[in-house]
């Protein structure tokens, strides 16, 4: 035996956690029942909500390709397929816990606060970030990252805030520090994928907040390709492994379940809250769509792979879970006529925004004036002004 096929037989991983079964009935992994408390006081409605966002979602990402393929937007992200995993994190979040997305968040935006239309401005450029973050109504939903594993490091500093206030906080008396470490009352969520998992930032910042045990929670959604790269190219072992030799608490989770995901989350952020340190959730998804528009994954994936987790798609799961429940069909008829019109008012909302002022990218490159950002300016002024003047001279 070989010492690779020695390494798996020594690593013999528990089946990832579970309640609902590809075709949506309730039937838990063995490894879910050490988590089947954190479903109580889940009920009916709150699944029905569920349902929805990532409805609505879907309508929403499915309208903003189209954007992007009649050239309304410079690029877009597509998350269908991956819905479920962050529909059940998303919920699982209490309102003062921060989320540091990657950029393929939108069922978390949308759930955390953000207007779709937000999401829109930054693909088509109307916007740096998109949103406010410091708005409240954006639910601390920090904004996407486009730069691989940023977000993490963002994430890691950002959580140890969070502890070094409540440090604060227990040495002037207000707070009471827990048993188990110092309970900050709030957490810090990253969203990163599998390929991201690779990047020196993503370990460097688990590195960090295992040191300190900062209040963070790790989700990688590991949709099986980093763009055209195969996840087991990139590692010979489950990724939450690599959590663990960081000696952070790390599980796997069946992705496309979204009671796996509420469950496995809001028991991770709880301990994260309590001061008992990070955590990091692998969440097993897959993305139906491209990695971005620009990319085509006809070229490297097999339709055969592509099928077979279409039969496990999130938000069919999550139906036939409801139908079972007893939701009649009323309910999901109501749910796709609603989805279809909220996409559509976004879709002319956006085509309506008047572009933005050119001088607002140059407003806050630096807190005070700085000559070159200046002299960037007056060249577009200059060079936009040329076209107006080849105008006259022609006609």
């Amino acid at each position: 035996m070989s010492q690779t096929q020695q390494l798996a037989v020594d690593m013999v991983d528990p089946e990832p956690i579970r309640f609902l079964n590809a075709e949506g009935r309730y039937s838990p992994s063995s490894s879910a029942a050490d988590y089947a408390a954190e479903l109580d006081g889940v009920g009916i409605e709150e699944y029905k909500q569920w349902y929805r966002d990532m409805v609505e979602t879907r309508a929403f990402d499915t309208e903003a390709t189209h954007l992007q393929r009649q050239g309304q937007l410079a690029l877009w992200v597509p998350s269908i397929g991956q819905e479920g995993c962050q529909v059940g994190l998303a919920h699982a979040a209490e309102p003062q816990d921060h989320v540091f997305p990657a950029y393929r968040e939108h069922t978390v935006a949308k759930v955390r606060g953000v207007d779709f239309i937000d999401m829109l401005k930054l693909f088509r450029g109307f916007s740096h970030g998109g949103w406010d973050v410091t708005d409240p109504k954006n639910g601390n939903f920090h904004l996407y990252t486009l730069v691989l594993a940023a977000q993490t490091q963002h994430a890691s500093g950002y959580a140890l805030g969070q502890l070094l206030d409540a440090k604060a906080r227990a040495a002037a008396g207000t707070l009471d520090a827990g048993e188990a470490g110092i309970a900050t009352g709030e957490a810090t969520m990253a969203f990163y994928g599998d390929g991201t998992s690779s990047q020196g930032d993503a370990n460097e910042s688990m590195i960090f907040a295992a040191s300190y045990q900062t209040p963070a929670v790790f989700v990688v959604q590991n949709n099986g390709w980093a763009i055209s790269v195969p996840v087991e190219r990139q590692s010979r072992t489950p990724l939450y492994r690599r959590a663990l030799g960081f000696g952070i608490r790390a599980v796997q989770i069946d992705g496309n379940d979204p009671l796996a995901a509420f469950a496995v989350g809001r028991r991770f952020l709880r301990l994260a809250r309590d001061g008992q340190g990070p955590g990091y959730i692998e969440a097993l998804t897959y993305r139906i769509g491209a990695h971005t528009t620009s990319d085509d994954p006809t070229r490297y994936r097999e339709n055969a792979e592509l099928e077979a987790w279409r039969e496990r798609d999130p938000v069919e799961r999550m139906a036939a879970y409801l139908r079972e429940q007893g939701v009649d069909d009323a309910f999901f008829a109501e749910v796709a006529a609603e989805a279809d019109r909220k996409a559509k008012l976004v879709r002319d909302e956006i085509l309506q925004l008047p572009p933005p002022d050119a001088d607002a990218m140059f407003a806050n490159v630096y807190s005070e004036a700085h000559p070159r950002i200046e002299e960037q300016r007056v060249w577009l002024e200059r060079y936009e002004s040329s076209f107006e003047t080849n105008q006259e001279m022609q006609g």
